[in-house]
């Protein structure tokens, strides 16, 4: 298996990201191939562990302040655009990288391509919660989304979850402002509707309904949502942890008996700590794309980066991209004209 790295995009590139692809070539026995400015990935490569690595020369970088609807069309020489281009010629099995979110979707769309009857790909994160985590789809992909989409949403992060979050029977809820089968708008009355007939008819597992409470509570391993609340619902998430996990090192610096308590659940703290860092995952797999793509974290360091490119294996060999394909016409709402065709 080839993986398809983007070397000069994120925060911490190309450094990080070369060091955290070296370390899954040898630890997950991947080929790789490391793609931006030759002479920097060089740099970053110490005295023989070039061995066995393709470096493709590419002397653009997609930045931050690039607009992401044009960036990998304006700059077809940036380490991203080349790195889908490569994947889209099938010189790869799967692309990874750490650049601009925006720009690594509007490029895995043009370039890859989504899967034929997919509507709109959809990034989907998993959160840290229980034994599986738990599946947010969509997260920001698509602001303003159609019942349509929800119910592809559905499918894929089921297929998603059972085959890489290791739920045997994965369990679809909705994300909404109450538990009941009426709430919400007219958005998630339509999709509720979708969602339980595909239920009804054993394709996914269907929960119903579920408040933001209910998120981590375990009331399903697969949350559908449109792409504004899903974005505005992770980076809540992110927020809380990361002031949840300050206030606590706080409380434990405050006296001297706090730090020997500390020290006495030293181990658990950072059991605790790790359960609950979204960089355990690695990255963000973006759903509906032909072939697959991960999204790592902008921030990511070595370790992060290694942990998307081994998401990257498991989702190119999991067979979700054919378990889509196989099961496209359950996905989609026929229009009047092919009902009466």
């Amino acid at each position: 298996m080839r993986i398809i790295v983007d070397a000069m995009g994120g925060d911490n590139a190309p450094q990080e990201i070369v060091k955290g692809a070296l370390r899954a070539g040898k630890e997950l026995g991947v080929e790789l191939t490391l793609v931006g400015r030759e002479e920097d990935v060089r740099a970053c490569l110490e005295n023989g562990e070039s061995e066995g690595i393709e470096i493709v020369d590419a002397r653009e970088v997609v930045t931050m302040e690039d607009d992401p609807s044009t960036a990998t069309r304006r700059k077809k020489d940036s380490s991203m655009a080349v790195a889908l281009r490569l994947l889209a010629e099938g010189k790869g099995d799967a692309v990874v990288s750490a650049g601009s979110t925006g720009a690594l979707l509007t490029g895995a769309t043009l370039t890859v391509k989504r899967i034929r009857g997919i509507r709109r790909a959809a990034l989907s994160p998993v959160l840290p919660a229980g034994e599986h985590g738990v599946m947010l789809i969509d997260c920001g992909a698509n602001v303003e989304c159609t019942a349509e989409y929800l119910l592809q949403f559905a499918f894929m992060g089921s297929y998603y979850a059972k085959k890489i979050m290791g739920c045997d029977d994965p369990r679809v809820g909705l994300l909404n402002v109450g538990t009941e089968d009426t709430k919400g708008g007219e958005l998630q009355h339509q999709a509720f509707a979708l969602l339980r007939e595909a239920s009804e008819q054993g394709r996914i597992n269907f929960v119903g309904n579920v408040e933001g409470t209910g998120v981590f509570d375990g009331a399903a391993d697969v949350i559908v949502t449109d792409g504004f609340t899903g974005n505005v619902l992770l980076k809540t998430t992110e927020g809380v942890i990361k002031y949840l996990m300050g206030s606590l090192k706080g409380v434990f610096y405050k006296s001297g008996v706090n730090k020997l308590a500390a020290a006495v659940l030293k181990n658990d703290l950072k059991a605790m700590k790790k359960s609950m860092d979204v960089n355990e995952v690695g990255g963000t797999a973006l759903l509906g794309i032909s072939k697959p793509v991960i999204k790592a974290h902008g921030s990511s360091n070595a370790a992060s980066f290694f942990a998307a490119i081994r998401q990257a294996k498991a989702f190119t060999e999991s067979g979700i991209v054919e378990d889509i394909k196989e099961n496209i016409e359950h996905m989609r709402i026929r229009s009047e004209s092919e009902g009466n065709a």
